[in-house]
This record gives structure tokens, sequence and C-alpha cells, in this order.
């Protein structure tokens, strides 16, 4: 049986958000699992990200098979996106039954809206966990690269989103699998200009 993973795009997604995951979970079904199945869904054959990326999508929400995983960028767009009844109904709709619900950065706001962030622990973008607690609800934000509850995964911003993914490969393969992917994608960060406190 295919172990399906869909990514839900939606104008001004966050490139990263979605490109890090998607070497992750790539990576794993090439050299891990080949019944895994990533595929790109969103609500128009083509869509367009915040910095310009466009991504033609291997399935509209309509045609797009059920996933075992899905995951969700954020970007700028999820604040509209909030109000997009279809995407919300295709998240609400798919991830109920979903082994696992993830999302990255404002994401989460997505989540939110879709109802899977009701009585968890959860993470976001630092510039937006205030945005997200404004949204009220019984959702406790913590500052943590990726947080685990129940069968939803929340990443911090943009690059996080690599480190939830190995974590949920981790959780479905075991972490030896996720450590070749990590060796395979050569993920060793070591960014050359190192955050400085005063």
């Amino acid at each position: 049986m295919p172990f399906r993973i869909a990514f839900v795009l939606f104008p001004d997604f966050e490139e990263l958000d979605f490109a890090g995951p998607w070497e992750v979970f790539g990576m794993a079904a090439k050299y891990v699992d080949q019944t895994w199945e990533p595929f790109t869904v969103a609500e128009k054959p083509s869509v367009r990200g915040f910095l310009g990326m466009t991504v033609a999508v291997d399935h509209t929400f309509e045609s797009a098979p059920a996933p075992d995983l899905i995951c969700v960028p954020g970007g700028f767009g999820t604040r509209p996106g909030m109000d997009d009844e279809k995407l919300i109904g295709y998240i609400k709709r798919t991830g109920a039954a979903a082994q696992y619900v993830t999302s990255v950065c404002t994401g989460a706001m997505l989540l939110h809206r879709a109802g899977f962030l009701e009585g968890r622990r959860a993470t976001t973008h630092w510039g937006a966990k205030k945005e997200l607690a404004d949204l009220g609800g019984d959702v406790r934000l913590v500052d943590e690269r990726w947080v685990h509850d129940g069968n939803v995964v929340t990443a911090a911003g943009v690059s996080a989103g690599i480190d939830m993914a190995l974590y949920v490969v981790g959780l479905l393969k075991g972490p030896v699998e996720a450590r070749k992917v990590q060796k395979f994608m050569e993920y060793d960060p070591a960014p050359p200009y190192a955050e400085v406190t005063a």
C-alpha cells in the first residue's frame, strides 16, 4: 500500500516551507521506502509562491487521492487562506483521516482555522506567534523548533520544516533511516554568520 504525502499549496506560500520537507520526504521515498508517494495539491493546476516559484501541481483538491500525511507550508498567503473555504475544507477533510497533520511556519494558522490545534501545543514562525495567539482558541504556543502533539506536528519558521520532516521520518521509519536521509541531503547546518546577541 502506498503512503501518500500531500503538500497543500496556495497562492503566496513560502517556498522553503514547501521545498524543505519535500526534499526530506522525497529523499525518503527514493532511498528508505519506495511506497512513499509525495505529491502537490492546490485548488488550481498551478500556483505561484511568495518569492515567484510557480508549481504545476500533481492534483487539484477534487482529483487528489486521500493522503496519509498532509504538510501545510506557511507564507503570506496563509492570511487570506484562512478565509478560503476550499483550502480550509480540503485541509479539514483530509487531515481528519490522515495519520499525521503537519505544518511549517504560519501554516499553523491554516491548521488552527481547520480545527487541528485546539487544545494542543504548537509552534510557528517567531514573528507570527502573537498573530496566531490572537486567533483565539485553546492553543498552547511554545518556543521550540518543532512540536509533536497527538498526530499533529508543527514547525517554526521556514528552515525548521526540514527538521520537522526529518523527525517525522524518524517517527515512521526509525531514527537510523532519518539519519540516512539527513546524510544523503548533506544537511548539517553551519551558517556563516551566526547570530550575535548583545
